[in-house]
């Protein structure tokens, strides 16, 4: 935990440097890749993902340094030869979880939020998955564990694989020359973030594209076909804990309400989005079928909300990476107690930022939560250490949190509706 919580607290960042670097680059080209409610959502879905490998709410079936001990062939080691052959055997293993993701219905689920943002930037890489709990594809790491590769190289390789995949999210560089025919580069990272038919379901390669083309799944990007980005069927709402959740919650509706015996079991295991015909009938779900003419998600948010939802992301990001500096100082229950109050707080404000009625009690819980670890903790978990009184910038936070969502959900959104009626902000597809 203090090794992940070590190298998150640099390259968290580095990622954001980036993504500040990006819109400059943008508004320098005059080209808008940026939109703040999808970019908060984006980094917001981000520090959940972090939180939950945090505290280790993943179940690992078959661990590697286990299947390394009990089937290894030969012994290897640690040579520059080894670390090559991990970052291919890793790639390759990753083009088919990345595939099976893609797919298999059920396990769309641990990918969905990832293509949920209807833009496409760097912080949009950052839209990672909290629904993944169980490890299901240990299996691809076979090769590796019967060449005798060291867990501890995999344990090296693993993270550097997985920061690689964070630069091709960008629509700022175009083609790139011969890279092309070797490395994934942001233009076939497009094709794979697009709704387009001829793009859907292309291009799964994490850093090396040779898979897509060794196993007939490569599309290049095309000039007279732009990517439009998203899902076809639109998630609509910026809270990642609904997106990550929102397909499952689907098959377990479908799966519940068809009358065939058959159907209730194999929609798990069918081809993304497949629904029996009985279902699909009585309870017709929204499908993009014209990406060009498609209305993208948006809800009715004032500047003054817009600048709330950025300090809350702000303010989240401070707290989130006070914690990721202090693991080592701090009892596994602290850590659990500090990161269900940041997911709680996520919550609240992305819930916001959907203009939710859930929203407010999200809050109040927040705070509630939030006053009961300062009174448990004797103060944040350590924070005046680093300056005096910093408990009470928390207290202050907390109080301010709680006041301005009410007024934006009891003032300002009452305001707004007397103008215009508003677009229901989330969106479970019944």
């Amino acid at each position: 935990m203090e090794t992940y919580a070590a190298a998150l607290s640099y390259a968290i960042p580095g990622f954001l440097v980036l993504i500040i670097i990006e819109y400059l680059v943008s508004r320098w080209r005059k080209k808008s890749v940026n939109v703040a409610m999808d970019t908060i959502s984006s980094i917001s879905s981000g520090i959940t993902n972090i939180l939950k490998s945090l505290v280790g709410l993943t179940v690992v079936i078959l661990s590697y340094e286990v299947m390394v001990e009990h089937i290894a062939l030969i012994e290897i080691q640690s040579t520059v030869l080894v670390y090559v052959l991990t970052l291919v055997g890793l790639d390759f293993a990753g083009y088919w979880s990345h595939r099976f993701n893609h797919e298999v219905n059920l396990f769309w689920n641990r990918h969905i939020v990832h293509h949920s943002s209807e833009e496409f930037n760097l912080s949009c890489a950052l839209r990672q998955s909290i629904s993944s709990i169980v490890s299901i594809y240990f299996f691809l790491y076979i090769p590796l564990a019967l060449l005798g590769v060291p867990a501890k190289v995999v344990a090296i390789v693993a993270p550097i694989h997985l920061f690689a995949q964070f630069w091709y999210h960008t629509r700022l560089i175009n083609k790139m020359g011969f890279l092309e025919h070797i490395i994934v580069t942001p233009s076939h990272h497009r094709v794979h973030h697009a709704i387009n038919d001829i793009y859907l379901d292309k291009n799964y390669s994490e850093i090396f594209i040779i898979w897509d083309k060794l196993f007939g799944t490569f599309q290049k990007e095309l000039p007279e076909e732009p990517p439009v980005y998203g899902v076809k069927k639109p998630v609509r709402t910026w809270n990642p804990f609904l997106i990550n959740f929102m397909h499952v919650w689907g098959i377990m509706k479908d799966a519940w309400r068809t009358e065939h015996w058959k159907d209730k079991l194999r929609i798990w295991f069918m081809p993304t989005g497949w629904r029996p015909e009985d279902v699909k009938e009585r309870y017709p779900v929204h499908i993009t079928e014209d990406p060009y003419n498609r209305e993208k998600y948006h809800t009715e948010s004032s500047f003054f909300l817009k600048m709330w939802a950025w300090f809350q992301l702000f303010f989240t990001v401070l707290l989130m990476y006070y914690l990721l500096i202090s693991v080592a100082k701090l009892s596994f229950l602290s850590i659990v107690s500090y990161t269900v109050f940041l997911m709680v707080a996520v919550f609240a404000y992305t819930a916001l930022m959907d203009r939710h009625k859930i929203a407010t009690p999200a809050e109040v819980i927040k705070a509630g939560f939030g006053f009961f670890l300062i009174s448990q903790e004797n103060g944040w978990f350590g924070v005046d250490q680093l300056f005096a009184g910093a408990s009470y910038v928390v207290v202050g936070y907390l109080i301010v949190s709680l006041g301005l969502t009410l007024y934006f959900q009891l003032v300002e959104q009452k305001a707004f509706r007397k103008l215009t009626p508003q677009p229901k902000a989330l969106n479970v597809n019944s």
